[in-house]
């Protein structure tokens, strides 16, 4: 069969594309279908190939949206309700980013119609990690309680890793080193103070610390609590009496109802459920003001640089407070 001027002219080009993506796909690793450069990352299930700087990418994960969104990165689908209520606007009104639901319900169709290179897994959809993976490659890298080192140095490996997969090594440097400043601070300004770690909830508080425990990892400070008492829900029903008895130096207040609040949904600041508790008048924390209210999306952030700022508050707060009278 012969062929023409032009139905040359259409072959030619594909065939060097053909010959382009088979070199291409050969270079990846004998291991992987990805037609593109490649990186070895470590996860939470082990080791991964995954392709460098994917296009299309879907996010799970919380603690990497303000990451993702700061590197302009911009994800195919992601769980619109576990968005912070500020900084997130154009995510949250993009009809073309999916909404796949939470991860009580999540809406693996649309992860699935996503087309997605890439999944940001982990944290809250640790147990779709097997279905997701039926989808596309899931990373979970996500910072966990558990991690061998605790979970701010587990942060910093977070984003380390996530630098390496968009490109963006240099930016996840400079977010590593301003929590490691941030801490540093932090840590140097505290020297054994006790401390309640305070969870709001349903206009109620309770004991936090399964949620922002973490964030005395690297300080000079001591639950009053050690850690019991509580959960991330407030319902373990402490009491304000119970909290005014041990008598904390020092209060830093998780307030969950202000992150997880709907729209018109009206619920009490953090700072006027603590003013309206009696037991408290006469606690240290309240008579020298040393109540730390973390910011108010903290529930739903939780990545580096949500520390970060809370190091920060940390270091500021303890540097303006009154001398300890002797």
């Amino acid at each position: 069969m012969k062929l023409n001027l032009e139905s040359s002219i259409l072959v030619a080009p594909a065939l060097a594309g053909a010959l382009l993506l088979s070199a291409c796909s050969g270079s990846a690793g004998d291991d992987t279908t990805t037609s593109g450069p490649t990186v070895i990352i470590a996860t939470v299930n082990g080791e991964m190939e995954v392709p460098v700087t994917p296009e299309r990418v879907v996010a799970l994960d919380n603690k990497s949206f303000e990451t993702l969104r700061d590197w302009g990165i911009t994800p195919v689908a992601v769980p619109k309700t576990l968005l912070p209520n500020e900084g997130f606007d154009d995510w949250r009104n993009d009809e073309s980013i999916l909404d796949v639901g939470t991860h009580r319900e999540p809406k693996l169709e649309l992860v699935s119609e996503a087309e997605p290179d890439l999944i940001i897994g982990g944290s809250r959809f640790v147990e779709f990690t097997d279905d997701l993976n039926d989808i596309a490659p899931v990373v979970d890298v996500s910072a966990q309680d558990d991690a061998p080192d605790g979970y701010v140095e587990a942060l910093k490996t977070q984003t380390e890793t996530l630098g390496r997969i968009f490109g963006k090594e240099a930016e996840a440097e400079a977010l590593v080193a301003e929590l490691e400043a941030a801490a540093a601070a932090a840590a140097a300004a505290t020297s054994g103070e006790t401390v309640f770690l305070a969870n709001v909830s349903g206009g109620k508080i309770d004991n936090g610390a399964q949620r922002i425990g973490r964030l005395i990892e690297p300080l000079a400070l001591t639950d009053v609590f050690a850690g019991q008492a509580g959960d991330i829900h407030g319902d373990s029903g402490l009491a304000p009496e119970t909290i005014a008895q041990a008598n904390p130096d020092w209060v830093i207040v998780l307030d969950r109802d202000a992150a997880t609040a709907t729209d018109g949904q009206d619920v009490q600041p953090a700072a006027a459920v603590f003013a309206a508790q009696e037991a408290f008048a006469n606690t240290t924390f309240t008579k020298n003001g040393q109540v730390i209210y973390l910011d108010e999306n903290f529930y739903k952030r939780e990545g580096i640089e949500s520390y970060t700022e809370a190091f920060e508050q940390i270091d500021a707060a303890f540097a303006a407070a009154p001398e300890p009278a002797q």
